[in-house]
């Protein structure tokens, strides 16, 4: 015979051999169909099954599942949507099929549901665990946070509760049920997790080859370097507490990447970075704690113990929070309390060593409770509404091993609850139920296990009563409680509440009192500490040394007391419950037997409640090795589960039940004529609907149940939902065609109407398409009709043009030929005169010889008269033809001169522009810089000039503020030539053109605006050299500035003003009378401060409404005379209005009256704006586009346009020339944030013209725009090409210059004085600038310094001097003095206060009344000179 491993086996001939029944050959998916229902026909099944990878074998509706120890690949999540909604039996079997009819259970009859797995240690029910967890989140519905919190929760747990044995890889130390809570609607909300008895002992001991808990491995190998230095953490091997059992490893685990896992989990579930940080400076403690040695050595003939080594002591005591010092005590001392008196002793080594460890022990079950209340709190919400759950029980298997202690000893009595659990429900209940039914049964016999159950720990005495019991007792009489008849638990609980008990006395109890029980065992030697349980997987045999100090679970006064005084608030968390406790309450505290009964009683009572589902873990061999099957051990796992009488009575019972009206509720549609359960009786419609389905079939009726198998459930579920979808369908078959019919009926309704509207309103459209047809007819008609006569028309018109033309040529030709005859009668008239002069010249030359031939000859011979006549009339002939000559050479001379001009101006049409000469051209007024020589202002005539001295590198400040913004601002969409095919009027384009315009660009709202435009453009053109100048008078010189007459002008009703009616009676012109009487409202303006802006406001915009007298004065401005390039650009940047001048105008005042317009008149701005960018779009003229780049750049220095052109401005000067685009924008900026100028643009200020319009114009939108035109000093810096310097004086004496631009103000200037000299404390420190005898106060402000500038000049030019030679300065000085000013906090704040005080006292500015602060003022002033 040939057996399956393969091996080859001789029988007897008297040995018989049965057949092999057809199902064991090739193995079935359920053993209830076995044919060889005997142990091998199991066993053989379950090889055949696990050799071909299938794992999962049903028993009915219980499943086996066989530990494979491989990753095989049957979890995926195709698996999971496999298996969703399928029954038992009608997929392979598998652990979602469980998983699954759990969760259908639950929503079906709404009751709770549990999965109780079990098997030895290492048969995989932590995995199955974590695969049911997986299933039922995965199928919920809803995947939530929640359902990952419950998911990552088994890392943390494995990793505190798990550990590496000689049976288990992942072996769970602890025990857990975790009950998964549901909505009504079977989403997952919630869940709790109990745990059961943690094995502490594995802390400190371990067993051969076996490892401590994951989570000291994992941390010492996942943590940085930096986290391992700061607990002072080395490697695994250094550590006693992880050696014990001689393995450090674990094959197939990354302790790192598990960590990781680890933390990421803490993170899911709400643990905080500081509850993990102490999580591990508790570990870590621990782990110096196992290294901390103890000596012997005696005390007064005592054994004690001592720390010769205190490093990982002192680790040990900073990471708890505790003195050094008492944590040596506490571990080689105790402290004794006996009547009202401490009494202190020393403890022996073995002592000190159990200290250590039942502190250690202690720390770390308390932080395993708390980390699974942190989980549950988490995880947990409170009960709000009605839910169901699902509990998943994954607790120790059974255990046997060579040494079994108090940990093996509970864990087993757990397994013989479960054990009960299941042949209570499986075979007691199942068969007293059958009974009770009335049903035909032959009973099956099992084992039960209530004997054992009974034998460790029986009902009917409990804890309690025990304690009461014995304390009525003395010490003396403890013979006396072998009397009573108490199990193994309640008798170890007893001996532990004794001080004098001992695990030899409890051993020797238990041999009396239970020697006599047949699941008791006795050694056969009395020197062999232990007692043997016959369970139901065999006998196992417990050594009882340490039982008592492990039930007591005793923490002593002294760690406590340690523990209490502690600095870690987070160790001091975990004991918070001791630590409340008094000493009597924990003298009373229920042991730990006690306890896990108690536990395991309320676990009972949970599954009791539940609608249980089980799975039998099978281990396959002892090595851990995949493919390898032992069959001795997995026979006797089957023997000892029961799963021969499982597979008997599940044969022959029938699992699945219903009550007669459950039944018919749910299956009365498989029969015809069937009404509901309450109109109907459910006993005889039951039989006939099982009899109807099912027929002969083998199923019973019971007194108040119908009772099948577990093939009929299956067969009556597939009938049920063939016949629901059948009749749904027919249902949904005449509600559909009920729905379409009225539908049909609605749609043809809506039809006929939509085409009784459609017919009409196709007849109205053919309508239109023939009306339409006819106008086309008709305007076909018309137009051949207006054609003929165009042609006809047309015809004449062309004889006309050909007659005109012909008429036009001829008269042409006529005119051409009258004037070529005039020209040729002119020439040869000309020719003739000279013949003649010449012909005259000669005759008189003759007529001449012959007077002189007749003369001589009175004096002499006739021949000789002759000759000299003829000499002299030769002479004279040569004479004569010489002055021919010089005539003709002057003649082709003069013509040489004309063509070399005409080519000249050839030239200089088609070479480039030089900007240098442009300027010098145009601002050919302006002197050398070397030749300007300015009369110094008398006020503070007493302080050096800037020109005294030479200026050193240290006294120029350098740095022009740039204003802010996005150099890369993308502007490509605001183009110019789009903002005038928008905004421009009529049929005005964006190019060059030399016309005059018949309106404004844009639209402007008063008429003395639009008369203003139209002024400005005729100035533009002129100043830009594209119209001719006007006739004009020279005239006096009139010292009356521009801005002037513009403010004058703007600020009042010229016409109707007092000066004007005065001037009129007096006979003389208003002009000239307004200059002589009052100069300019400039004049008061500078002689009260310079500071001040002119008052114009509202006033200007309701004198702009005489539109009379404005009209007048742009009439007088545009014809009376002509204006230089300077006056046209001030026009334009200026907003005034000039009344008209019989002279001409020099080149500043044209500039001055240009900048008005823009500076006073913020409605022309844009207008300015876009006439000159009009004209500089495709200008021909070379002369005339650089002119107008030149005017661009001082406009944006002075003022800005508003904020709808800005854009369009900037992308107009990027695209312009690389010379003047970048320093206009950021000009036009500057003068945006400064503001406005209130003057025009000074002499020094054209200087810097030639720089780049762009930063120009970007430095305008900083500043804002000025008030003033350009002055006379930023016109030198343009035609020098030298940098804007501004000499200022300060209090003591010094000057320093700084680099400004048309936009700086007073607040830059400070600022950057204010950094160059240390000046901290610049409160009150002001600009000032003096005119002759005036002084005026510029501020700190936003005030623009070139407009006070521009100010000067124009009062010196209305006091008669040149604007060039304004003698104006510059001060810094302080104006508002605080009376907390600290002199020491500030020294250079302090000196120059100090130098304007002395200053000011001397000169008369500061009056000082006593004579003794005037001489103290003197001392001080001599002191420090001197």
């Amino acid at each position: 015979m040939v057996q399956s491993r393969p091996r080859e086996q001789w029988l007897t001939p008297e040995r018989r051999i049965k057949a092999m029944h057809p199902t064991s050959v090739q193995g079935v998916e359920d053993m209830i169909s076995l044919g060889d229902l005997h142990e091998a026909g199991i066993l053989r099944n379950l090889l055949i099954r696990y050799n071909e990878n299938l794992i999962y074998t049903y028993t009915g509706s219980i499943l086996v599942a066989v530990n494979p120890y491989q990753i095989l690949p049957i979890y995926t999540v195709d698996q999971i949507k496999l298996y969703r909604g399928k029954k038992i039996g009608e997929l392979p079997p598998h652990i979602f099929a469980i998983g699954d009819s759990c969760y259908n259970n639950m929503r079906r009859f709404k009751q709770n549901q549990c999965i109780v797995i079990s098997g030895e240690s290492g048969a995989g029910k932590t995995e199955s665990t974590k695969l049911i967890l997986q299933y039922l989140a995965a199928i919920s519905g809803k995947h939530s946070w929640i359902e990952q919190q419950i998911l990552e929760a088994n890392p943390i747990l494995e990793a505190f509760g798990n550990a590496k044995t000689i049976r288990n890889d992942n072996s769970s130390r602890f025990g857990k049920y975790i009950d998964i809570h549901f909505t009504k609607e079977g989403v997952i909300e919630g869940a709790c997790i109990e745990q059961y008895l943690l094995e502490k002992s594995r802390i400190v001991s371990q067993g051969a080859d076996e490892r401590n808990y994951h989570v000291f491995y994992c941390m010492l190998a996942g943590m940085t370097r930096e986290e391992r230095q700061k607990l002072e953490l080395t490697d695994a091997s250094q550590y006693k507490y992880l050696t014990g059992g001689g393995s450090i490893t674990c094959e197939g685990r990354d302790d790192a990447r598990e960590f990781a896992d680890i933390r990421s989990a803490m993170k899911v579930l709400m643990f905080s970075d500081s509850e993990v940080w102490e999580i591990l400076k508790i570990l870590a403690a621990i782990l110096h704690m196992g290294n901390v040695k103890f000596k012997g050595k005696v005390i007064d003939n005592l054994d004690a113990s001592e720390i010769p080594d205190t490093t990982f002591l002192v680790r040990v005591a900073r990471f708890l929070g505790v003195d050094v010092r008492a944590v040596k005590e506490a571990f080689t001392t105790r402290t004794i309390f006996a009547q009202g008196e401490t009494v202190v002793s020393h403890l022996s080594h073995s002592q000190a060593t159990d200290v250590r460890d039942a502190f250690v022990k202690g720390i770390y079950g308390r932080l395993f409770i708390w980390i699974v209340r942190k989980v549950n709190a988490a995880i947990f919400k409170p009960k709000a509404t009605h839910r169901t759950s699902i509990g998943v029980l994954d607790i120790f298997g059974f255990e046997n091993f060579k040494t079994n202690s108090f940990e093996q000893f509970c864990i087993n009595y757990a397994n013989e609850n479960l054990q009960q659990f299941f042949v209570q429900h499986i075979f007691k209940l199942e068969q007293e139920e059958y009974n009770s039914e009335n049903i035909n049964w032959q009973h099956i016999e099992f084992v039960d296990n209530q004997d054992t159950l009974d034998l460790i720990a029986i009902k009917q005495l409990n804890i309690m009563a025990l304690i009461d019991e014995e304390s009525k007792f003395p010490k003396d009489t403890l013979d006396l409680i072998a009397i009573k008849q108490l199990n193994i638990m309640a008798l170890i609980d007893e001996e532990s509440k004794f001080p004098k008990g001992t695990d030899q006395t409890m051993l020797q109890k238990l041999h009396k009192q239970q020697s006599h029980h047949k699941q008791y065992l006795k050694p056969k030697s009395d020197l062999n500490a232990s007692f043997g349980i016959n369970h139901f997987a065999g006998v196992v045999f417990y050594d009882t040394r340490g039982f008592l100090e492990k039930n007591r679970d005793t923490f002593s006064a002294d760690l406590l007391q340690l523990i209490h005084n502690t600095s870690n608030k987070f160790l001091q968390h975990l004991f918070v419950e001791d630590i409340g406790m008094g000493s009597e309450t924990r003298k009373r505290a229920p042991t730990l037997s006690a306890q896990f009964k108690k536990s395991l009683d309320m676990l009972m009572k949970t599954l009791l409640s539940c609608q249980p589902f089980f799975i039998r873990c099978i281990k396959p061999n002892e090595f851990k090795k995949p493919m390898l099957f032992d069959r001795e051990l997995c026979c006797r796992q089957l023997r000892y589960s029961g799963m021969m009488e499982t597979i008997r009575i599940r044969r022959a019972g029938y699992p699945i039940r219903h009550t007669f009206r459950e039944f018919v509720e749910r299956y009365r549609f498989l029969i015809n004529g069937c009404p509901p359960a309450h109109k109907v009786d459910c006993h005889a419609a039951t039989s006939k609907i099982c009899h109807q389905v099912l027929g002969r079939a083998d199923y019973q009726m019971g007194h108040t149940k119908v009772f099948l198998k577990d093939a009929h459930d299956l067969f009556l579920e597939q009938e049920r939902d063939r016949v629901l979808t059948k009749k749904i369908t027919i249902l949904q078959r005449c509600v559909r065609g009920w729905y379409y019919r009225r539908r049909f009926q609605k749609m043809k309704e809506s039809a006929v109407i939509i085409q009784k509207y459609y017919r009409g309103h196709a007849q109205q459209r053919r309508y239109q398409h023939m009306r339409v047809g006819y106008m086309r007819l008709q305007a076909l008609i018309r137009s051949r009709v207006v054609s003929h006569r165009f042609k006809h028309l047309r015809g004449h018109i062309v004889s006309l043009q050909a007659r005109c033309r012909g008429y036009l040529v001829r008269r042409d030709f006529q005119h051409k030929l009258w004037a070529v005859t005039k020209i040729q009668a002119q020439v040869r008239g000309l020719v003739a005169r000279r013949q003649y002069r010449k012909l005259k010249m000669r005759v008189e030359a003759a007529r001449l010889k012959e007077e002189e031939e007749r003369t001589l000859r009175q004096q002499m011979d006739k021949r000789k008269a002759r000759e000299i006549a003829e000499m002299k009339y030769n002479e004279r002939m040569k004479e004569m033809e010489r002055v021919e000559e010089l005539r003709a050479v002057e003649d082709r001379e003069m013509m040489d001169r004309k063509r070399a001009l005409v080519r000249e101006a050839e030239r200089q049409r088609d070479e480039p522009v030089d900007d240098s000469k442009l300027v010098e051209q145009m601002f050919d007024f302006l002197p050398d810089s070397a030749s300007e020589a300015q009369v110094p202002p008398s006020a503070f005539k007493d302080l050096p000039e800037a020109g005294q001295g030479m200026v050193s590198g240290d006294d120029i400040i350098s740095g022009i503020p740039r204003p802010a913004g996005d150099q890369d601002e993308d502007l490509t969409e605001y183009k110019f030539q789009k903002y005038a095919a928008t905004y421009f009027q009529g049929n005005v384009n964006h190019q060059y053109s030399r016309k005059q315009l018949k309106q404004p660009l844009l639209q402007l709202q008063t008429q003395g605006d639009q008369l203003a435009a139209m002024a400005l453009w005729v100035t533009i053109l002129r100043f830009m050299g594209d119209m001719a100048e006007p006739k004009y008078h020279v005239m006096d010189r009139d010292n009356t500035s521009v801005m002037s007459k513009v403010s004058a002008t703007l600020g009042r009703n010229f016409i109707k003003s007092k000066e004007f009616q005065e001037a009129q009676m007096m006979g003389m012109d208003p002009v000239m009378y307004m200059s002589q009487k009052n100069r300019s409202i400039r004049h008061k303006l500078v002689s009260l401060t310079l500071k001040r802006k002119h008052k114009l406001g509202d006033d200007v915009r309701r004198k702009l409404q005489e539109d009379e007298y404005t009209a007048e004065s742009y009439s007088s401005w545009l014809d009376s005379r002509p204006t230089s390039n300077l006056e046209k650009l001030h026009f334009i940047i200026g907003h005034g209005i000039l009344r008209a001048e019989l002279r001409p105008t020099s080149n500043l005042e044209k500039l001055h009256f240009i900048i008005g317009h823009g500076i006073l008149r913020a409605e022309l701005r844009d207008e300015v704006y876009c006439q000159i960018c009009k004209q500089l779009s495709n200008n021909p003229s070379k002369s005339s586009h650089a002119r107008g780049w030149i005017l661009l750049s001082l406009c944006v220095g002075c003022f800005a346009p508003s904020e709808d052109f800005v854009k369009y401005l900037l992308s107009f000067i990027r695209e312009g020339p690389p010379g003047y685009a970048p320093y206009c924008e950021e000009r036009l900026k500057r003068t945006f944030a400064n503001g406005t100028r209130n003057q025009p643009p000074s002499w020094l200020e054209l200087q810097w013209l030639l720089g780049y319009c762009e930063e120009r114009l970007k430095r305008t939108f900083a500043n804002g725009t000025r008030n003033q035109p350009p002055s006379w000093l930023e016109l030198q810096a343009t035609k020098s090409k030298k940098p804007l310097m501004l000499p200022i004086t300060f209090m003591d004496g010094n000057t320093k210059t700084l680099y400004a631009d048309s936009a700086t103000t007073a607040r830059e200037l400070c600022n950057q004085l204010s950094d160059k000299i240390g000046l901290r404390d610049q409160f009150g420190f002001s600009l000032y600038i003096a005119l002759f005898d005036k002084v005026s106060s510029l501020g700190s402000g936003g005030d623009h310094v070139m407009d006070a500038i521009s100010q000067c000049e124009q009062y010196a030019k209305e006091q008669g001097a040149q604007e060039r030679n304004a003698p104006w300065r510059l001060f810094f000085r302080k104006e508002i003095f605080a009376p907390w000013h600290d002199p020491t906090e500030d020294p250079v704040a302090t000196n120059l206060i100090y130098q304007q005080v002395v200053r000011g006292v001397k000169f008369g500015e500061y009056r000082c009344d006593k004579d003794d602060d005037l001489a103290m003022i003197a001392a001080q002033q001599y002191y420090i000179e001197f």
